[in-house]
């Protein structure tokens, strides 16, 4: 496909899609994506063993469990910081 650099006067050029800025951190549905992706563009003739897959889909799911668990940790200790510091000087 062709670019076209100069339309008929009263056809309007084709909006150009929004810049997106680069993440920081992939999510699940990036990895989806990816997956997807990759499934799509293999090779026919040498497909890749499911249980590559299946790895990979186990070890994203470990990262987000203990993701969600760090996060809930930290949760944790800041609100047992904040009693601790309204309560500093009681004694169990």
């Amino acid at each position: 496909m062709s670019r076209i650099d100069g339309l008929p006067a009263g056809i309007p050029a084709a909006p150009s899609a929004p810049a997106r800025a680069p993440k920081a951190t992939l999510d699940q549905a990036d990895f989806l994506s990816l997956l997807t992706a990759q499934l799509k563009n293999q090779d026919p003739t040498k497909p890749v063993d499911n249980l590559e897959y299946v790895q990979q889909m186990a070890m994203f799911s470990q990262l987000a469990g203990t993701t969600e668990t760090n996060s809930k940790l930290a949760g944790i200790s800041e609100r047992l910081d904040q009693l601790i510091a309204r309560f500093p000087n009681q004694e169990q």
